[in-house]
């Protein structure tokens, strides 16, 4: 399911550690790797020649650290701006992941400060894992599946399941979240969380691929209760779906509705103490 691997290295923050946490995982090892560095547009021809040679050993550098097989692994080095690149060398190699560093920027604060990874994840129609500046990456054993109906997260759950079983110790955690406040019915499941309509089909396919897996429910704010279900539980990995809400006409502009509004992924890759990957309903 995960065949090709974009990494987008800026130079700073964790997706290298990301990445080698990935390839740790017997089922991705055969995947190939795209590690991409992008040169910004510099004033002078001098500038650029710098940038360029400075980007170069950037790529050069990223891969032997990386220590992946030579013939899994590709460089790219663009010039342009990175947030167009990105999404434009994603669609080129048709990547089934990419994998990007994020400052964690609140949603104002990502489109005041030009944030590279909230574009990306905005405009690209593909599945991206996303890597906070400030948290440590672990390697990958528990991952948490967000659940709630819709066919991204079905997609997460499937990818999950590729994951996890072939990790020896690896336990799959299925979150439900009921909004609103907490009646007799969400009590019950919390008490007893493999009834949820929404958990229990997953239980199923856990079970068919003999994954270990433990059932996690929350009520209230489906974003806070994510972020909190993910470190009480201590997951190496979250995981939840992002449908593609743009309308057809607006695929060229950041969705603001959702920079500005509510959305619980958005909420969620700037809150959650850990990485998160972010599934999109895949394409008719």
């Amino acid at each position: 399911m995960i065949e090709k691997i974009l990494l987008a290295d800026s130079g700073t923050g964790h997706s290298k550690e990301m990445l080698k946490a990935l390839m740790e995982i017997p089922s991705i090892q055969r995947a190939t790797v795209t590690v991409l560095h992008v040169v910004p547009p510099q004033v002078t021809s001098e500038g650029m020649t710098e940038k360029w040679e400075e980007g170069g050993k950037l790529l050069a550098s990223a891969i032997q650290s990386l220590n992946l097989d030579p013939n899994h692994v590709a460089a790219i080095l663009r010039q342009g701006d990175p947030k167009d690149i990105v999404c434009k060398v994603a669609e080129e190699i048709d990547t089934d992941l990419i994998i990007m560093g994020s400052r964690g920027l609140k949603r104002l604060e990502s489109i005041l400060e030009n944030s590279v990874s909230q574009y990306v994840f905005q405009l690209s129609s593909r599945p991206m894992l996303l890597v906070r500046d400030d948290i440590y990456v672990k390697r990958i054993n528990r991952v948490m599946v967000a659940l709630d109906g819709s066919e991204a997260s079905n997609e997460c759950l499937k990818l999950a399941l590729f994951l996890l079983r072939d990790i020896k110790g690896g336990q799959l955690f299925l979150a439900h979240v009921n909004k609103g406040s907490v009646t007799k019915t969400s009590e019950s499941l919390l008490a007893h969380p493999e009834q949820d309509p929404l958990i229990a089909p997953a239980v199923a396919e856990a079970k068919k691929f003999g994954v270990s897996y433990r059932c996690v429910t929350g009520t209230g704010n489906p974003g806070e209760e994510i972020c909190r279900l993910a470190e009480d539980n201590n997951v190496d990995l979250l995981m939840m779906g992002s449908p593609d809400r743009r309308p057809s006409i607006a695929k060229g502009l950041p969705d603001l509705d959702r920079l500005l509004g509510a959305s619980v992924s958005d909420y969620v890759r700037v809150y959650a103490e850990c990485p998160v990957l972010l599934a999109r309903t895949p394409a008719a």
